[in-house]
C-alpha cells in the first residue's frame, strides 16, 4: 500500500447538493421551493402563522418562571476539594474561599458566589468560607475538625419591611380563610 493509494471507503464521502445551478443538477429552476409566491423568495416570515387558526405557540399553556435576579453558584463537592488538597493545589492549611479556589484553578470564575456539596470524602482538616452548604458538607468538614464560615446575604431594609407587610396582611386574611373552612 502507498499514499496516494489511500482513498476513503465508497459512499463515506457525499457531495452537497448545489441548488439553482441548472436542470442537469437535478435541483435547478426553481431549486426545491416549489412555484412563485412568498415561501419562493427569500426572508419568509411563515412560522407561526396558522391561516388565521390560533397559533400552536398560542395554544399551548405558559410553564415556568425565570426570576430576574438569579442567583449563579459554584457548587463544588468535598471530594473535589480533597483533590485539590492532595494533588497540591490548595494549601489545606490557608483559609479556602472562592478566591483562593479560582487562583488554584478549581473553579473557572466567582460567579455570584460559593456552594460546598456533601459527594465524596474529606479527610484534611480545612477552613471554608462560602455562601451555602449542604448539611452533610458541614458535618463532614466538621467530623474532619474544620470549621465552615457561612456568608450571611446582606439584608436591605426595604426587604425587611416587604416582609412585615406580607406577615401583617396574612394574619389579617388568616381569620376570614378559617371562617371560611369551617362553613
Amino acid at each position: 500500500m502507498r499514499l496516494n493509494q489511500i482513498k476513503d471507503n465508497p459512499g463515506s464521502r457525499k457531495a452537497r447538493v448545489r441548488i439553482g445551478r441548472g436542470i442537469g443538477s437535478g435541483m435547478g429552476k426553481m431549486g426545491g421551493r416549489g412555484g412563485k409566491g412568498q415561501s419562493a423568495r427569500s426572508g419568509v416570515r411563515l412560522g407561526g402563522f396558522e391561516g388565521g387558526q390560533m397559533p400552536l405557540h398560542r395554544r399551548l399553556p405558559k410553564r415556568g418562571f425565570n426570576k430576574i435576579d438569579r442567583k449563579e453558584w459554584n457548587a463544588i463537592n468535598l471530594g473535589d476539594l480533597q483533590g485539590a488538597i492532595d494533588t497540591k493545589r490548595i494549601d489545606a492549611t490557608k483559609p479556602i474561599d472562592i478566591a483562593s479556589l479560582v487562583e488554584a484553578g478549581v473553579i473557572r470564575r466567582p460567579l455570584d458566589g460559593l456552594r460546598i456539596l456533601g459527594e465524596g470524602e474529606l479527610k484534611a482538616k480545612i477552613s471554608v468560607t462560602a455562601n451555602h452548604a449542604t448539611a452533610k458538607a458541614k458535618a463532614e468538614i466538621e467530623k474532619a475538625g474544620g470549621t465552615i464560615n457561612l456568608i450571611v446575604p446582606k439584608v436591605l431594609k426595604a426587604d425587611v419591611e416587604k416582609a412585615a407587610k406580607t406577615a401583617a396582611k396574612r394574619a389579617k386574611t388568616a381569620p376570614k380563610k378559617a371562617a371560611a373552612s369551617e362553613e
